[in-house]
């Protein structure tokens, strides 16, 4: 099948057109900063009914990360440690400066395309401590725990920072205000952890929840399966990726993810604490945690720069355009919050093509 197929995407629409209930609202809501771009740079809400609406949930791995945990890199940077971690987040605004900013005051912070750039980089340099920011959802937390199981080097340790998506799923569910009919589950996270642990949606909430992927086509089926569920009143789990998430998902990485994390309640910037969301190293691999390693201490932070409306902005209560900031004060040449940052921020998405 062509998932970008224009004509075949039309019938879809049409589809979803008619299925739809006359008067009563429709609001899916998506995780995952990969399907806000399909849905933002195909149209695809212009293609829907209006009262069908889709909304972006807490997709972006570099935007839900707390301003605490930025300001910990700062700190050991700041400190002497030389900090690795990916390109998206050397802009993320901590409490007081970004990683950007700290690296203009002669911190040693360092882009990599890996993990396994970063211990490689602590092996050549041995008189130096290396520090790897991992930041990720279940579809990176794999490779930082590849690495931690390999043994790294006695100068590298890991200030981790991965979270768990279902988790923040049901605080959205929760959320009395959002009024949720429907979930598109992501693609990417869905190829590891399968389809399980999107079970307790339609069995314990009555939310129709589709596994997507991430062409036009994949978007479009997802939403029109949502309204048939929720049309026959029948509430399921549905895998509309079956060309790439198996229902068991990938075992080894799993397994790989046991062995190096345990799961604890944790932050998440726009969220604030949700049970058993954030992932942390064993006991047995403390001597490779960051925060054990150097006592981290972050007494207070700043996860919402005054104006910004990130923070609703992360849980779908807002569209961008709602936000004085944006495209104003807030651009993708300076932005203020963190939504603006991320290639995968919602913000900064639609920043691609709305303009003020």
């Amino acid at each position: 099948m062509r998932f970008r197929d224009a004509a075949l995407a039309k019938r879809v629409a049409e589809k979803i057109r008619k299925a739809a209930p006359s008067k009563d609202i429709v609001k899916i809501c998506h995780v995952c900063g990969t399907h806000e771009w399909t849905i933002t740079h195909y149209g695809i809400r212009s293609l829907l009914p209006e009262n069908v609406e889709v909304i972006a949930g807490p997709g972006c791995p570099v935007c839900i990360v707390p301003a605490s945990e930025i300001d910990e890199a700062i700190e050991l940077a700041l400190n002497g440690a030389t900090v690795t971690c990916f390109g998206d987040l050397l802009r993320v605004p901590g409490s007081r400066l970004s990683l950007l900013d700290a690296r203009a005051e002669g911190a040693d912070v360092r882009v990599v395309y890996s993990v396994a750039d970063a211990v490689k980089m602590a092996r050549r340099e041995p008189e130096k401590r290396f520090v790897f920011f991992a930041v990720g959802f279940e579809t990176t937390a794999p490779s930082t725990a590849v690495e931690i199981l390999k043994v790294p080097p006695e100068n590298m340790s890991f200030l981790i920072s991965h979270r768990l998506i279902p988790p923040a799923m049901k605080a959205l569910v929760e959320m009395e205000d959002l009024n949720l009919n429907g979930f598109i589950a992501p693609g990417h996270v869905s190829t590891i952890i399968g389809m399980k642990p999107y079970e307790v949606f339609p069995r314990d909430y009555g939310m129709p929840t589709i596994i997507a992927g991430f062409e036009p086509l994949d978007v479009l089926f997802a939403i029109y399966m949502i309204i048939k569920q929720l049309i026959k009143g029948k509430p399921q789990l549905e895998n509309e990726y079956v060309r790439a998430v198996l229902p068991e998902g990938n075992v080894r990485a799993q397994k790989l993810m046991r062995e190096a994390f345990k799961v604890e309640n944790g932050r998440w910037r726009g969220l604030q604490t949700i049970p058993k969301s954030v992932l942390t190293l064993r006991d047995k691999y403390k001597k490779y945690d960051s925060r054990r390693k150097y006592d981290l201490q972050v007494e207070c932070s700043v996860d919402v720069p005054p104006g910004c409306r990130c923070h609703l902005v992360i849980v779908g209560k807002i569209k961008p355009t709602e936000c004085p900031l944006f495209m104003k004060a807030c651009t993708p040449r300076r932005p203020i919050g963190p939504c603006m940052v991320s290639m995968e921020g919602t913000c900064r998405i639609w920043a691609g093509t709305i303009r003020p």
